[in-house]
């Protein structure tokens, strides 16, 4: 405990220096304006301003990259609780109950209490960094290919089966959202799938369009179908500020938050939009009163703004540690280590202990300046709403497009957010929950590539996902869903027996 507590004494020598913590504080702000700005996102952000980091040396480099990082992640829950768009694919749980408070008058809190958990959270988490990086990247190594496919598996249904409403509805949204993200090249094959001839779609549907798309566009077209306009909500002083009962029922999801984020972050994948997923199907489901989410629970803001940063942090885990990213980020951040001549692996905190415990310091420095960042700037966040709809849905609208469109320079980009916000509309009207779908885009990649490479290991032999004892331990916890999902499809199929038999009777007296 000594050695950590002197390492972490000569990270935060490092992180203070005047130079390391201007570019640590530029790093929370543009990463915070990457956040708000609808469709650009961390790993945009960071891959525009790599470049500008050749000319610093490494430390001062990472501590911004890393800065821009877990900024985005903050300002990613402002235009989600706002406006119902998300600012990156991490936010899109937040605009469920995020914007259903914004509606009630109750935005300042929404905001407040998304800057407090992710506080918490991010610096929970780089404490979990620190003390925990070589066990549990270890843990996260003995996952192949058939171990990640059955915990996709489990995790696709317990998201179908907590996330509320009818599961058969819920699971269409999945399906649909996984055919989706089969458009594109065939990994193995190198064949065009589903592309119609369009070159654009060969690396696959991207889920900023999508998302952009499913809660940003249609939320416009829904709203201006209403033949009574909403009410712009004009927000007073001491309304900024969650009240006592708010902040009470924060903080347990802010907690379970915290530690599902960080756990799922060191697994690979794109682990803090997966995080944000299980964190709102976990408090929906332990709730007392579960009926509230969608409508405004603050417990629904809480537990995935939470589990959004811890993952982050957990991201860097097996990156730090091993050298081994676990997602695109984490990778981008890596090559901006070897862009600087630092190779990222287990020698890294002996080789380079300046640079690793100047970056964990940075963490804790970074973590406190946007919460001192974004809660000064909740009353003028929230002023936004008082902008009349005729004005601020266009320009909403141009910023979806321009969000999107900067991404990848696309326009086909464009096309696709516009053919989901159409989509959106409908399946809003039918009473579909469109947040799965977008869970479904993100891990079909995943899902078919661990699938394949399985297959591959086992020379088509279906067995290899039930001789691993992990995998196989993933495939009975996914049989006990199936089994609790069918429960209430066999007692309504038993009472309309019951109700048959009874009927024919009655004819026959």
């Amino acid at each position: 405990m000594g050695e950590t507590l002197q390492n972490l004494y000569l990270g935060f020598s490092t992180a203070l220096i005047p130079m390391n913590f201007f570019y640590g504080f530029m790093g929370c702000l543009v990463g915070t304006l990457v956040g708000v700005l609808p469709g650009v996102g961390p790993l945009a952000g960071i891959s525009l301003l790599l470049p500008t980091t050749f000319g610093l040396n490494p430390t001062s480099a990472i501590i911004l990259l890393s800065g821009i990082y877990y900024g985005a992640m903050y300002g990613g829950s402002t235009t989600s609780i706002l406006m119902r768009i998300p600012g990156e694919a991490a936010s899109v749980m937040t605009c469920i109950d995020g914007y259903a408070l914004a509606q009630k008058g109750r935005a300042g809190p929404a905001l407040a209490i998304s800057a407090i958990g992710s506080y918490i959270a991010g610096t929970a988490s780089v404490i979990g960094l620190m003390l925990l990086a070589p066990p549990l990247a270890k843990y996260a190594l003995r996952f192949g290919p058939p171990e990640y496919f059955s915990l996709l598996v489990l995790g696709l249904l317990v998201l179908g089966y907590m996330t509320g409403g009818p599961m058969v509805k819920n699971l269409t949204m999945i399906v649909l959202g996984l055919l989706f993200g089969m458009i594109g090249i065939d990994h193995f094959s190198g064949y065009f799938r589903f592309s119609y001839g369009l070159v654009a779609l060969g690396d696959g549907i991207g889920i900023v369009p999508v998302a952009v798309g499913l809660f940003g566009i249609s939320e416009i077209l829904t709203t201006a179908g209403q033949s009574i306009r909403p009410e712009v909500i004009k927000p007073r002083l001491k309304d900024l500020l969650p009240s006592k009962k708010e902040l009470r029922d924060s903080m347990a999801p802010i907690g379970r938050g915290s530690l599902l984020g960080f756990l799922i972050g060191i697994i690979p994948g794109s682990a803090h939009i997966i995080s944000t997923f299980i964190s709102y199907a976990v408090e929906r489901r332990v709730s007392k009163h579960p009926e509230r989410f969608g409508k405004g629970a603050i417990e629904g803001v809480a537990g995935p703004e939470s589990a959004n940063n811890a993952a982050s942090c957990g991201a860097l885990v097996p990156m730090l540690a091993l050298g081994v990213p676990t997602g695109p980020i984490p990778a981008v951040l890596l090559a901006a280590l070897m862009v600087h001549g630092i190779n990222p692996g287990p020698m890294l905190i002996k080789e380079q202990p300046v640079i690793f415990w100047g970056l964990i310091a940075s963490m804790y420095v970074g973590n406190f300046i946007l919460l001192l960042l974004n809660l000064p700037l909740v009353g003028i966040f929230v002023n936004f709403l008082r902008v009349p709809y005729k004005i601020l849905y266009p320009t909403i609208l141009m910023l979806c497009v321009v969000g999107v469109y900067a991404v990848n320079s696309s326009i086909v980009d464009v096309w696709i957010m516009i053919v989901m916000g159409i989509l959106g509309y409908v399946l809003r009207k039918y009473d579909f929950e469109p947040a799965p779908m977008v869970l479904g885009v993100v891990l079909a990649p995943i899902v078919e590539m661990s699938f394949r490479q399985a297959l591959a290991m086992s020379a088509g032999s279906y067995m290899i996902f039930v001789q691993r004892p992990i995998s196989v331990v993933f495939l009975v916890a996914t049989l006990v869903m199936i089994i609790l999902a069918l429960k209430p499809l066999v007692k309504k199929g038993k009472d309309w027996r019951e109700r048959f038999t009874k009927v024919e009777k009655d004819e026959e007296t």
